[in-house]
């Protein structure tokens, strides 16, 4: 296999434009755009639009030509938070390919793992609707077609503030998908207690963590090492992949959490080793929400070393996890 990381993101994406004062604006991808720049030490890989078939994985074709249907308009409201621009469709379908472009990189020994950086995010977006600034569901996506490819297991674990409601939805049957989520509860958009555990032959792939504002690295460490990592890992997944958020960052200005670049930079340490124990190292991360520009950067920057916490207390954790522990107690050894 081929090393490095591979980098996906293009300028084009910066036409959407959901309105004046939207907290999903274009300068959330332009300040990672001069972030990076031409770095050597990335392998920057070209952006291609979902086609259309591959967005029909997990949006019927009534969502898909929904959305098709802003292109060339100003202004279309899919929900109070969820808006388009002339150019939304063309970014979304943008949005959703980067992160195919990154698996199949990996998938083809060509880099070692990569990081989409991509606008707008998905993880709201449900089979048949648009909401919470979300038009399709990327990292969906990426795990129904990773099926497609004969990747037999896939694992996305979540960690953005909100919970991911329309990627729990679309694989909550599902027992070749594990959803795992870390998020800030009660909040947007309601979903993602303890005990939603999947249904059906899905039940006890759907991992929820429900913190309750206030929590910092240390909550968030000890998470990943008490429950997510021991039920990826009896899992087994063949592929990982990221929703990377970074509004759980102390600074941002929608969240209550109080998560450093240390806390995400040990959580995406966490990622890799994961997939490098159970999935041969083949790990792919999207990017979703973070709305405090100089906090996505100070993550990013972070990813590659992993400090102690700078924020929390482990023992704060206890009484969440042995919810999450007692609702997963059927399916797991925890």
């Amino acid at each position: 296999m081929a090393g490095g990381t591979a980098v996906v993101v293009d300028r084009r994406m910066l036409a959407h434009d959901p309105g004046r004062g939207h907290p999903e604006r274009p300068d959330r991808l332009r300040v990672l755009l001069d972030h990076l720049g031409d770095a050597r030490d990335l392998v920057h890989l070209g952006a291609r639009a979902a086609a259309e078939e591959e967005l029909a994985l997990v949006h019927p074709a009534a969502h898909v030509e929904r959305v098709a249907a802003s292109a060339g308009r100003p202004r279309v409201v899919f929900d109070p938070d969820t808006a388009t621009s002339a150019e939304s469709w063309e970014a979304a379908r943008l949005a959703a390919g980067s992160l195919l472009v990154v698996c199949e990189a990996v998938l083809a020994g060509q880099v070692q793992n990569g990081f989409a950086l991509v606008r707008p995010p998905g993880h709201h977006a449900e089979r048949e609707r648009a909401m919470g600034f979300c038009l399709f569901n990327n990292v969906a996506l990426a795990a129904a077609w990773l099926k497609t490819k004969g990747v037999g297991r896939v694992a996305i674990i979540d960690w953005d503030l909100h919970h991911g409601n329309g990627t729990q939805h679309l694989f909550e049957s599902d027992p070749d998908v594990l959803y795992v989520s870390t998020h800030q509860y009660p909040y947007y958009p309601g979903t993602g207690a303890a005990d939603e555990v999947g249904r059906g032959a899905g039940a006890g792939r759907t991992l929820n963590l429900p913190f309750p504002a206030g929590f910092g690295d240390a909550e968030y460490v000890r998470a990943f090492d008490d429950i997510v990592a021991p039920v990826v890992r009896q899992f087994a997944p063949g592929f990982v992949l990221v929703s990377a958020g970074f509004d759980c960052d102390h600074r941002d200005p929608l969240g209550g959490m109080e998560v450093t670049p240390a806390g995400f930079a040990t959580m995406a340490r966490a990622c890799v080793g994961l997939a490098a124990e159970c999935a041969g190292g083949r790990i792919a991360a999207v990017l979703e929400g973070g709305y405090d520009l100089a906090a996505i950067v100070a993550a990013m920057r972070g990813a590659e070393h992993a400090p102690p916490p700078a924020t929390g207390d482990a023992r704060r954790a206890e009484r969440v996890l042995a919810r999450v522990r007692a609702a997963q107690a059927p399916y797991w050894r925890l």
